[in-house]
């Protein structure tokens, strides 16, 4: 377009931003400019080859995109970054879930659980939006040309690559994250899990965690979900041990204080050798092996609250490095 002043023509000065504001796209804030540089598919890629993700493996990512920096291309650069990293070979997984999620309503107000149940639409596993607590990554990844989506609602998974179709059919309905569920998969498959700037209490493989712990403390939920069923839209009940933050799933309270207990446990496996962390743009990263970390959760959990199940496929004696 005649006249466009584009950031790579400009000189910063006072005022320039603020005129051309009208025409410049996305530019970031003066302050971003001044103290920090753009980060670009390369530097991601570079940051993560050395963070030690796995040519060909399959990757469960968890993203703040805050934290990375101003990435030049936004949640597209960041999925296009770590599928070079995976190569053809390689999946990419994350956590989606459903932002119209009616997870606890029986637990709701009586006229907002008449309004939802009267009008809600129904979960539908391709078209319903992601929790948009989990960032614009996840979209972007569900969105993605050839992703596939599990089909349990809330606990819903999205997947792109090798492994796609795999890691998302036949998820449980009821206990989505424990035996049969991606998360399962994930630590059947020797994946990896990376906290690409989120912070340890992002670790949903523990839910994974959480499922094979048999415990009389262990607290238990049931929600309802509308789903279509031909042309009419029926609510179906879900079991599944609860993984809400106000309530969770143990007294963790009693173990952790205040603390959140996914970051504690995060924090202890990465002390002992349970993963490592690195620099990815601007973010503090974590690398996790999930078999090893979904054991040493397993054993915290036993220890704390009550009896052990081993994971499936796994020996109890496993190394956890």
């Amino acid at each position: 377009m005649a006249g466009l002043v584009t950031a790579c023509d400009a000189t910063l000065k006072p005022g320039w931003l603020e005129r051309q504001s009208a025409t410049v796209r996305r530019m970031p804030a003066a302050e971003v400019i001044r103290n920090s540089h753009p980060v670009k598919r390369s530097d991601l890629v570079r940051d993560l080859r050395a963070l030690g993700i796995r040519l060909g493996g399959v990757l469960m990512v968890h993203t703040r995109m805050s934290a990375i920096g101003w990435v030049v291309g936004g949640a597209e650069t960041v999925v296009r970054a770590l599928l070079d990293v995976l190569g053809p070979a390689g999946t990419l997984m994350a956590y989606v879930g459903w932002n119209d999620s009616t997870g606890g309503l029986t637990r709701w107000p009586p006229e907002w659980q008449e309004a939802y149940r009267a009008e809600c639409p129904p979960f539908d596993p391709e078209f319903s939006e992601t929790d948009r607590q989990m960032g614009r990554v996840p979209e972007r990844i569900r969105t993605w040309p050839g992703a596939k989506v599990s089909g349990s609602h809330f606990r819903r998974m999205v997947a792109i690559g090798s492994a796609a179709g795999w890691l998302t059919e036949d998820q449980p309905w009821d206990h989505g994250f424990g035996p049969g569920s991606p998360l399962a998969k994930l630590v059947e498959a020797d994946g990896e899990v990376l906290l690409l700037g989120a912070s340890l209490d992002r670790l949903t493989i523990l839910h994974h965690a959480e499922s094979l712990v048999d415990s009389a403390q262990k607290r238990l939920a049931s929600h309802v979900i509308p789903v279509r069923k031909g042309n009419q839209v029926i609510w179906r009940d879900v079991f599944d041990h609860d993984t809400s933050t106000a309530i969770g799933a143990f007294p963790y309270e009693r173990a952790v204080g205040d603390q959140d207990p996914f970051a504690v446990i995060g924090r202890r496996a990465l002390d002992e050798g349970c993963g490592v962390s690195g620099l990815v743009g601007k973010a503090e990263s974590h690398l996790f092996p999930a078999g090893p970390l979904v054991r040493f959760g397993v054993e915290w959990l036993s220890k704390e609250f009550g009896s052990l199940r081993r994971p499936e496929g796994k020996d109890e004696s496993a190394d956890r490095s």
